[in-house]
């Protein structure tokens, strides 16, 4: 059932792999209990359909409670706890909460440092969130510091083509425009254009939005 829920999820079926999943949670909780790892992965799950389907106060609620959960069940410092630590503030964030996301992914980053290393892909991607909820909050300074950060890191870790990379150029080179830093913000979109369209292709939506930034 959690594989299919999965592949509804990546078809863009979100009616139906919401509706599966709770059915899912539904009998976790029955069967294995309410604090078994799997009932609190599929509370994540969830948490996560009801995002992507624009019910954010249902993602809401329910990423609270299972980062509650996570804490008290399995701790703090577990992996599935700083995903739903990483969930939940990605949901403030499109909810437009943006003082309680960064607070979250300013905790989450420190965790993730602690607990997995500051060069894992998964530390790198809460610090390219932080990133954004800075820029976000109009703290420009804060944003390009840590994108030139994790753009260093993410072209040492997971390689310059990678589209992970691709991403973390064009949000510095955004920036860099904000900032009025207009050199460095034509360069960096000359290199990331460059790169689109001998990694992704020419007509991907990506590079795309590349040309339209230069």
């Amino acid at each position: 059932m959690n594989n299919l829920v999965l592949t509804y999820r990546h078809r863009g079926k979100l009616e139906e792999a919401e509706k599966l999943e709770e059915e899912v949670l539904l009998l976790r909780k029955q069967v294995i209990g309410e604090h078994h790892p799997d009932t609190l992965t599929s509370m994540n799950n969830l948490a996560m359909i009801y995002r992507d389907r624009g019910k954010l106060e249902e993602a809401e609620k329910l990423g609270e409670e299972v980062l509650l959960l996570c804490k008290k069940v399995i701790g703090e410092h577990h992996p599935h706890t700083l995903t739903s630590m990483n969930n939940l503030a990605g949901t403030y964030h499109h909810h437009g909460k943006l003082e309680e996301a960064e607070k979250l992914e300013e905790e989450v980053l420190l965790l993730c440092k602690q607990v997995i290393g500051e060069h894992h892909p998964h530390t790198l991607t809460s610090m390219a969130n932080l990133a954004v909820t800075y820029n976000h909050c109009g703290k420009l300074e804060e944003a390009e510091k840590l994108e030139e950060e994790v753009l260093l890191l993410r072209k040492q870790v997971i390689g310059e083509h990678h589209p992970n990379t691709l991403t973390s150029m064009g949000n510095l080179a955004m920036t860099y425009r904000q900032r009025g830093k207009l050199e460095e913000a034509e360069k960096l979109e000359e290199e990331v254009l460059l790169l689109c369209k001998q990694v992704i292709g020419e007509h991907h939506p990506d590079t795309l939005t590349s040309m339209n930034n230069l």
